[in-house]
């Protein structure tokens, strides 16, 4: 939610803007005080994000009862069509690293395809070379929190919210000099209507996903079959797929994912 300054009554009284830096800060506190006792009012009852998938190559549907428009909070599930080929938007969540993570860049550099990569603070801290070497070869590098908490736990105050946020970006910005792209996965999947307002109000687009499925245990991980199989049989345009990079299967047949996509008229872009 993007705060503002009202100009509207200043400029139907005549009064210029400069020279007036006390009143002007005065309205803009108090817009966003007002802005944020309205975020702090919404519903904050957890939901977890599910979607239903479907066998006929189609956008899955989503949770019906929700009552409120994720678009309103700057929250998707689905990327924007492309003109030329159906879009795919390749995604991974990193919370640590599991030794896969470069042999997945490996391939995405060999097929020319760019991905983001949701990381929490953790991921920074003790795999900086790979980080570094995602913002090299072009990848987004994007925010997963700084614990790995379920969001609506810790909307009870905006300090302890943000910095969630914030404490990824500062690390990011330090170890590569630049600022993080301003693209937000809530851990677990775990939302509310309010920690998506509070979310939107520090600029972040919040990504939910289309696809996903049972990779996430590094111990129990599907067999290669199987999941390229149910990876290409659920694809559709504008898909938002996610993937975990602790996965040794995921690592194995992701060239062959890419392949066979882009046989079958697909192409992997980056989200806007």
């Amino acid at each position: 939610m993007k705060k503002f300054v009202s100009i509207l009554l200043l400029s139907s009284l005549c009064i210029p803007l400069f020279g007036f830096s006390k009143a002007n800060t005065a309205v803009h506190n108090i817009n966003s005080e007002k802005l944020e006792m309205k975020v702090m009012d919404l519903d904050n009852t957890c939901i977890d994000w599910f979607f239903i998938p479907n066998d006929k190559f189609r956008t899955p549907q989503i949770n019906e009862e929700l009552k409120f428009n994720l678009s309103d909070y700057d929250a998707f599930y689905n990327g924007p069509k492309q003109p030329n080929k159906k879009s795919l938007y390749l995604t991974f969540d990193e919370g640590y690293e599991n030794g896969h993570t470069d042999q997945i860049l490996d391939v995405l550099k060999e097929k020319n395809v760019k991905a983001i990569f949701f990381v929490t603070s953790h991921y920074i801290t003790y795999s900086p070379d790979t980080v570094k070497r995602m913002v090299a070869e072009g990848h987004v590098v994007a925010n997963h929190t700084n614990h790995h908490y379920s969001m609506p736990t810790v909307t009870y105050s905006s300090d302890a919210f943000n910095k969630e946020l914030t404490d990824v970006e500062n690390k990011f910005k330090e170890l590569t000099g630049k600022d993080m792209p301003k693209f937000f996965r809530p851990p677990m999947g775990k939302y509310s209507q309010k920690s998506l307002a509070m979310t939107k109000d520090l600029g972040y687009k919040t990504i939910f996903w289309s696809f996903a499925y049972g990779d996430y245990e590094a111990t129990n991980q599907p067999s290669p079959g199987y999941a390229k199989q149910h990876i290409l049989g659920h694809l559709h345009e504008g898909s938002i797929i996610l993937l975990h990079a602790i996965s040794k299967t995921n690592a194995d047949i992701l060239g062959e994912i890419i392949d066979e996509s882009r046989n079958n008229g697909y192409e992997f872009y980056l989200l806007p």
